[in-house]
This record gives C-alpha cells, structure tokens and sequence, in this order.
C-alpha cells in the first residue's frame, strides 16, 4: 500500500482509501480509531487521511436546520420584504464575497428541494455564488426533475460559465438539462429578435417558463460585477447604467436604490426570461458580501424575489438601512 505523506498531490491510490477512510467517519458515524481499525492502519494514519480529503474536495458537508444566532435576522427580513423564505448563514470571515457559506446554504436548500420532489422544473441563473453551490450539492439521482437555464451565456470570459452549471448539474443528478446556447445580451435588438426565434432557444425559454422553483444571483452596478469582468457587458455600460440609476440587477433586468426598474437599452438585447414571469413562484436569490450590499436592497426593493439567502453581515446591514 502506497504511504501516505502529508502534503502534495493524492496519488489515485491514497486518493481511494482518503475517500474510504471520510466515508466511514462522515457518513458511518465511526471514530478516528474506528476507522482506524476498519482500514488496517495507525490512528495517525486515519487522522491523516480524513483530513487530506476534506482538503482535496472529496468531502461535501451539508448543514441543515436553523442556525443559532440567525433565526432572528431571517425572521426580520422576511417580514421587513414579504418574502417567503429566508436562509442567513453566519460569517465565516471570508475575504469578498462570502462564496463558501452561501454556496453551502445554497446547496442545502437545493438538496432538501430535490428530495422533497415539489419542483418538476428548475430554473438556473448563473455567477460564482450559483457556481458554488453547485460544488457543495452532493450527488443525488432524480431523473425525473429537469434544470433549465434562465438566461444566455457564452461569455468571452467567466469564471462561472452557466453552462458549465447546467452540466454539472446534470452530471451530479441524472436529470435532463436544458441549455440557452446563445449570448446574455445580443449585439441589436434585431439580432435579439432572430436569436429567440429558434427552435432550441425557443424551446429552453418555453421551458424556463415553466420553472417552479428558481435559483438566481444578484448582480452589482460597478466594473468589478460578474457581468462586466466576464465581458457580457462593457465598463462604458456600466458607466451609463449608474447615470441612469441602475443599483442592482438580476437576470439581466437593471433595478434603482428603490427597487423601481431602470429603462435601459441593454433590456432591449437581454435574452432572458423576464424576471416578471416568475413574481408570485418560488424566486430566490443567492447573494451576499459587502460590495453587493446596494444591489441585494434594489433587488429586495424591487418585490420580485420570493427567498433569499445571504450572510450574517449582509443581513444586519439589511435590517439597519431598511426603514
């Protein structure tokens, strides 16, 4: 058997008994000195092998119930906004965006989502906060379920291709998913036009229609948001959207400070499906970190969202400005 050392890459042998040895502690309940004993090795060994697969990925924790210390923040902003659901995980002093806390709360309301059977119809937007709650869903087989994307993608550049989410999505399910393989924004409103008459466009926003359960992520108005960096947009239309007023954005649709809609050209090209066809269905929006705090309240503002699940930081702000 292949030593285990402490560091660097796990060979597909250690990589075995690492997933083995976590398996047996996380899911089978066994002590360090159990698995231990189970595997043939030393208590050293054992230790060393759980820790290492939480550190290569191979361990998928979810956290599910209310969280102490949050229950209240959840109740305050449900009411504060009419929403119907509402999911504050606590700080985990992550540098920018709360990525690892949200994709994990993200992943356990999607899960519990899946297994409850309610939604025959899932739709997905897309951004890092999307992308990792995808990484944090453990496997499950439902087949029958399908995933749809809401919006356009083929971005020059993204860290969070949709695309790439819908066929992991697919891939860690067993569910059909339907793609949007076209551009977010069209270059005219002509080429919008032309693009959503066809057939495999059509037939993904005829799906998304029908989505009865919605996950989306919220986008901030500046050059560093999601949409400028993966160049769906430009810095000069960002620019424009601040003079207009624009706060915060999701699924293409630009919102003021208020929540009020901003008239913009870019709604002209978004290929999209509306945010208004899902008011009143189970919408919510991933989101959190300080600099999305303006956009998390535009779009909260707006009445759309239907759930919301953020960080503890971002909750209180909520709830200090929100008079």
């Amino acid at each position: 058997m292949v030593p285990d050392g402490g560091s660097g890459a796990l060979t597909e042998e250690e990589t075995a008994l690492a997933t083995r040895a976590a398996w047996l502690y996380h899911a089978g309940g066994l002590t360090q000195s159990e698995v231990a004993q189970k595997l043939g090795i030393a208590n050293a060994r054992a230790h060393r092998l759980i820790a290492r697969a939480a550190r290569a990925g191979l361990v998928r924790v979810l956290v599910e119930g209310p969280i102490g210390g949050c229950i209240r923040d959840e109740t305050a902003l449900a009411e504060r906004f009419a929403l119907r659901f509402c999911r504050v995980v606590p700080d985990l002093g992550e540098a920018g965006l709360p990525l690892r806390a949200l994709g994990m709360a993200a992943a356990a309301v999607l899960h519990a989502a899946l297994e409850q059977g309610r939604h025959r119809i899932i739709g997905v937007g897309h951004g890092r906060t999307l992308a990792s709650a995808v990484d944090h869903l453990p496997r499950v087989s439902v087949p029958e379920i399908r995933f749809v994307s809401l919006l356009g993608g083929l971005p020059r550049r993204a860290s969070a291709n949709p695309f790439d989410m819908i066929h992991r999505l697919a891939e860690k399910t067993s569910a059909d998913a339907y793609l949007m393989p076209v551009p977010f924004f069209a270059n005219t409103e002509a080429d919008r036009a032309v693009l959503l008459a066809q057939r495999g466009v059509a037939e993904t926003m005829e799906q998304a229609a029908g989505a009865s359960l919605a996950l989306v992520g919220i986008g901030e108005v500046t050059a560093e948001a999601f949409l400028c960096l993966s160049g769906m947009i430009t810095r000069e239309e960002v620019a424009a959207l601040r003079r207009e007023g624009a706060a915060g954005e999701v699924l293409g649709h630009f919102f003021d400070a208020a929540g009020r809609p901003v008239a913009t050209k870019l709604h002209q090209r978004v290929i999209a499906l509306p945010p208004e066809s899902l008011r009143g269905r189970e919408m919510i929006a991933v989101a959190g970190g300080a600099a999305k705090f303006p956009a998390i309240r535009s779009v909260l503002r707006s009445g759309l969202l239907g759930g919301l699940i953020t960080d503890e930081p971002t909750a209180r702000r909520l709830l200090e400005h929100e008079p």
